[in-house]
């Protein structure tokens, strides 16, 4: 998914992930599905204040396995030059800042995060991981769902701020739970 790089573009990038975790299986309230939302913001919100660059987008990718229950989360900048510190790096957080503490809950969150340097151009990208505890095998597998037209199209497209680069799921597997889910906007 491409979003502005704006406090609006990484709001929308939130609820648009809150929304697609929900619609996988993980739904409002659960541990997991806040835990990954405030990775996303997290990730979504440093991509804005570190990794803007004007003119350009960031890009969210979220996907679930299906198998195991791991989300794994990606967001992509632009910038170059401003590297977020390695995993290894990032202080504790035992002073008493306002900010710089994004990185410091996305490392106690996720089960592991890093970042790489953005293959198809300058900036980088920036993962985490979440391994969610106690799920169901029900939770665990989410369904892909086609993305056609009717209501199921319009909740994937959201107006246009989403783009799907993975082609839709075979009529055969749309019941099948061994299927992993991945959107890219």
């Amino acid at each position: 998914m491409c979003f502005t790089s704006t406090p609006r573009g990484a709001r929308l990038a939130r609820r648009l992930a809150a929304v697609r975790l929900d619609a996988w299986g993980l739904p409002y309230g659960t541990e997991a599905h806040d835990d990954i939302v405030l990775i996303v913001a997290e990730l979504t919100a440093n991509a804005v204040r570190h990794g803007h660059v004007p003119g350009r987008d960031f890009h969210l990718r979220l996907h679930v396995d299906a198998h195991s229950g791991t989300a794994r989360v990606e967001v992509t900048d632009t910038r170059a030059e401003r590297l977020p510190r390695r995993p290894a790096a990032v202080p504790n957080g035992s002073g008493a800042e306002e900010a710089g503490r994004g990185l410091l809950l996305v490392s106690h969150l996720a089960t592991r995060w890093d970042w790489h340097p953005r293959a198809e151009g300058p900036g980088k990208t920036v993962w985490a991981e979440y391994a969610p505890r106690g799920l169901s095998n029900e939770r665990r597998a989410p369904v892909s769902r086609s993305s056609g037209s009717g209501p199921a199209a319009d909740q994937e497209c959201l107006s246009g701020w989403m783009r799907s680069a993975s082609s839709p799921a075979p009529a055969s597997a749309a019941g099948s739970p061994a299927r992993a889910r991945s959107r890219i906007a």
